[in-house]
């Protein structure tokens, strides 16, 4: 089996995502263009060349051959079989397990050193739940599986770069889980993967406050000052460029974000619309904090367009391209 460290050329799984979205569409798309890197799509072949918008050459995926950089017509398959044929747009409980394994064998082959990289088509968590399986997210499931300490999210829109404290919980569960050691933790793994995976020798990195105005001096809630603020203060005299606590409609105004390299929100919607906003159908979900690389669509199944051709592939192919360019700092 090749070695992405000694091979030449990187190899990166991309996972086919809810067979029942767009996810095997926009997958088959990637072979509308040649790529430096070998790519590996997993999932089931027949339902990718059966959604592929043009003729496309198949071919069986052997891990002990040579890579070879993508080509233009051509998709290599590391076959994962449906349980239950897919219709588009209808989901499927059976299927639910088919997920999970496309998962499993691109999380695997990364720890392995197999691939370089993965690359996620998106997934919906509730058939998965449906079905037995808890699954509260990729972000946590391949925590998980690699045992990692803590998984940070970060979203990746050009230049704008939004992580998150926490990420899927309910609004009133938020606050309890903001800690001194969390938001330490998550502070470190962010400033290491902006170093490590980006590149950036010293990342400059805003952290927002949680309150409206960051707790108004206290008057409105007191996390922002007794959390979040010594923590700031804590990591800066360790030699970390770090901004704030700053409310959200302060930092998102474009004269901070030109001063800084990443924005940490709080939580899941306090940062993620202005990124959105900003860069939706190109955005990147990138998972800091693993002993892997994993980059994602900013998007979700879109369950109506599956199979009408109309997918928007852009986000697909930011993280593709995303997952290069780290894989290439990274081996730097």
């Amino acid at each position: 089996m090749n070695r992405t460290g000694s091979n030449p050329v990187p190899r990166i799984a991309v996972t086919a995502g809810e067979p029942a979205g767009i996810g095997p569409d926009i997958v088959a798309s990637l072979a509308a263009e040649a790529w430096p890197v070998e790519l590996v799509i997993i999932g089931d072949p027949e339902l990718i060349g059966a959604r592929a918008p043009r003729p496309l050459q198949l071919e069986r995926y052997d891990p002990a051959a040579p890579a070879r950089p993508a080509v233009a017509g051509r998709m290599l398959v590391s076959e994962c079989r449906l349980n239950v044929s897919a219709r588009c747009g209808e989901l499927d409980v059976a299927n639910a397990s088919y997920v999970i394994e496309t998962l499993e064998r691109a999380c695997d082959g990364c720890l392995s050193g197999e691939f370089a990289a993965m690359v996620t088509a998106p997934v919906q968590k509730s058939i998965i739940n449906d079905a037995g399986i808890s699954f509260s997210g990729h972000t946590e499931f391949l925590a998980e599986r690699t045992g990692a300490e803590l998984p940070v999210m970060l979203l990746v829109a050009n230049a704008l770069r939004v992580a998150l404290v926490t990420t899927h919980l309910p609004l009133r569960e938020v606050a309890d889980a903001i800690s001194t050691e969390r938001l330490r933790t998550t502070i470190r793994i962010l400033h290491e993967g902006l170093t490590r995976q980006f590149g950036l020798s010293e990342p400059r990195i805003t952290v927002l406050g949680l309150n409206p105005h960051a707790g108004e001096g206290g008057h409105l809630g007191y996390e922002d000052q007794q959390i979040i603020e010594p923590v700031i203060e804590e990591l800066r005299a360790t030699g970390q460029l770090l901004t704030g606590p700053l409310p959200a409609d302060t930092a998102f105004t474009p004269q901070h974000l030109d001063t800084t390299d990443a924005v940490l929100a709080m939580y899941h919607d306090q940062g993620l619309p202005v990124l959105k906003h900003r860069g939706f159908g190109h955005a990147v979900n990138v998972t800091l904090g693993l002993p892997i690389i994993r980059t994602s669509v900013d998007h979700g199944t879109a369950l109506t367009l599956a199979g009408t051709g109309e997918a928007d592939t852009g986000s697909l192919r930011a993280a593709v391209q995303l997952a290069i360019d780290i894989q290439t700092h990274v081996r730097s």
